[in-house]
């Protein structure tokens, strides 16, 4: 039992790290921290929570099906050669106004309708976000490939994403001055580099 968790803890506490400061940079992120200013924090935070779960638990099931399909090696390479790919193309994004723009259209939406109303709203959009296709996404299926463990890796990304979450609603506008747009995609472009870098590495040699 103690090799077992001598095993799981740090593959545990490396998917909670990885993800939870990948997802601080993330466009779903942007929208939570946006709708954290908009509405009650409890709302924001029981919104992103219950959609990060929902997306957690399909990119994990689509990882493990993947991995049964494509060889462990290709698909942890595939990943980190997509992060390091991911970070230059985000950073090289000049649609920081147009972005605004569609946040606050977004955001608009959520005028004027009741609490229920408002919390699926967002639900529905950080879902519609996430699978979209962002870097934690891809962070989790190299995660599944890595560690062959679906449930450790769904509990690690769930644990990550709802603690973004929180620090996202409860600090909100605070932490979006903070992470203004150029600060983030320099953060975004470090974190992903870096990530990928690792994946990359660890895979090969």
């Amino acid at each position: 039992m103690a090799l077992d968790l001598g095993v799981l803890l740090p593959a545990y506490l490396t998917i909670v790290v990885t993800i939870f400061i990948a997802e601080l940079t993330d466009k779903d992120a942007l929208l939570l921290l946006a709708l954290a200013t908009k509405m009650k924090p409890w709302t924001a935070f029981a919104a992103g929570s219950t959609a990060f779960t929902i997306t957690s638990a399909i990119i994990v099931t689509i990882g493990y099906f993947l991995t049964k399909v494509v060889p462990i090696f290709w698909v942890r390479l595939a990943g980190g050669i997509f992060m390091i790919g991911y970070a230059i193309w985000d950073y090289s994004q000049s649609g920081v106004k147009e972005e605004k723009e569609e946040e606050n259209r977004l955001l608009n939406q959520t005028k004027k309708k009741t609490a229920l109303s408002i919390f699926f709203g967002a639900v529905s959009l950080l879902i519609l976000l996430d699978l979209a296709g962002d870097a934690t996404e891809v962070i989790t299926i190299v995660f599944v490939a890595r560690f062959s463990n679906v449930l450790l890796v769904f509990l690690g990304a769930v644990t990550a994403l709802v603690a973004a979450s929180a620090l996202e609603t409860i600090l909100g506008g605070r932490l979006k001055k903070i992470l203004s747009p150029k600060r983030l995609r320099i953060f975004s472009l470090l974190v992903f580099l870096a990530i990928g870098s690792v994946i990359i590495l660890t895979t090969v040699f």
